[in-house]
């Protein structure tokens, strides 16, 4: 889906901002997280790290987990994945369940 710089920016951050706000309610000795422009890098107690981050160039989300690594295109109404079409709020929330060992809910719809 072709979109204006401006659009992409603005879902992109929308995006960004949906998950650093879910990522609040952490315990930061569990999870901790950092924002920076365009990118949420998330940092758990071993180092291990995962990243979201917007890639301007190719109007994607980009999310790092380990040495797995996903991209996703906005379909309309979601970012979904360019490969499956999985949406990535609901990767995301999976990921982080699988990391810390216990089921997590309140990021994917």
């Amino acid at each position: 889906m072709t979109m204006e710089r401006s659009e992409f920016v603005g879902l992109a951050d929308q995006c960004l901002d949906r998950v650093a706000e879910w990522l609040e309610d952490f315990d930061a000795d569990e999870v901790d997280f950092e924002t920076t422009d365009g990118v949420v890098t998330i940092e758990f107690p071993d180092r291990t790290r995962y990243i979201l981050n917007r890639q301007a160039a190719a109007n994607q989300m980009w999310f790092a987990a380990g040495a797995r690594a996903w991209h996703y295109n906005w379909n309309g109404s979601a970012w979904c994945d360019d490969r499956d079409g999985h949406a990535l709020l609901g990767r995301i929330q999976e990921v982080l369940s699988e990391k810390m060992g216990r089921s997590l809910e309140g990021l994917s719809a």
